[in-house]
């Protein structure tokens, strides 16, 4: 089956690494996937910077390019005209979406999008950020979003971040999560943080995906 996902959230949830993560995960199984750049909120933390390094690893990456953009300022955040039919490409669909409600409703500048059957649009959380820090702040910003298929904890504090801060932020998600009747896909972990700790990992109560972070690159 056909796997297409919008990976949206607040500022600085990790929206961005989680839709890169995932988009190599499903490379590494030997499918087909198109990363897609669809933030056009954040002029200065978008994909063009990492386009060449992730094409290099089997993605085909839809995102304008430095030479592209170059001299464009703000405007360097207008949609490529190839992301518009970003669902007409083969294979599985991973959109990285700008943050906040704004971000969020640039959904509908693809094509046939909220006609996919296959879509799936998944929220991810840092409970660390002012905007979700509590129970009740996670509740309301997602209900502030158009439509959400599923959460992911990425709660996080940067080079900073311990396993206290992870399962505290677990914890907001799930109690967050069963207020909205949405399903908890994963905890996102910075994958430094796992190696060597099986212990730590096993107290989560959700599933686990190890991050490679690739974003700190992308500020430009």
């Amino acid at each position: 089956m056909r796997i297409v996902e919008a990976f949206i959230g607040e500022y600085a949830s990790g929206k961005s690494e989680n839709a890169v993560n995932r988009a190599l995960e499903l490379k590494n199984l030997g499918r087909t996937v198109n990363l897609v750049d669809l933030d056009t909120v954040e002029p200065f933390y978008t994909l063009t910077p990492i386009k060449k390094e992730l094409e290099a690893l089997g993605l085909k990456v839809l995102a304008w390019e430095r030479n592209e953009v170059l001299g464009f300022g703000e405007t360097g955040v207008l949609l490529k005209p190839e992301i518009r039919w970003a669902l007409k490409n083969p294979g599985d669909v991973i959109f990285d979406v700008g943050y906040g409600v704004h971000g969020s409703r640039s959904l509908n500048l693809i094509e046939g999008i909220w006609q996919e059957p296959n879509l799936k649009v998944y929220a991810v959380i840092n409970a660390s950020r002012p905007m979700t820090r509590e129970v009740d702040d996670i509740v309301e910003h997602v209900k502030s979003l158009d439509r959400v298929d599923g959460l992911i904890n990425n709660t996080h504090l940067g080079d900073e971040t311990t396993w206290e801060v992870i399962y505290d932020g677990e914890e907001k998600v799930l109690r967050a999560a069963k207020i909205l009747g949405l399903p908890v896909l994963w905890t996102a972990v910075d994958q430094k943080l796992i190696n060597g700790n099986e212990e730590m990992l096993q107290k989560l109560k959700t599933p686990v995906k190890g991050l490679v972070r690739y974003m700190p690159k992308t500020f430009w």
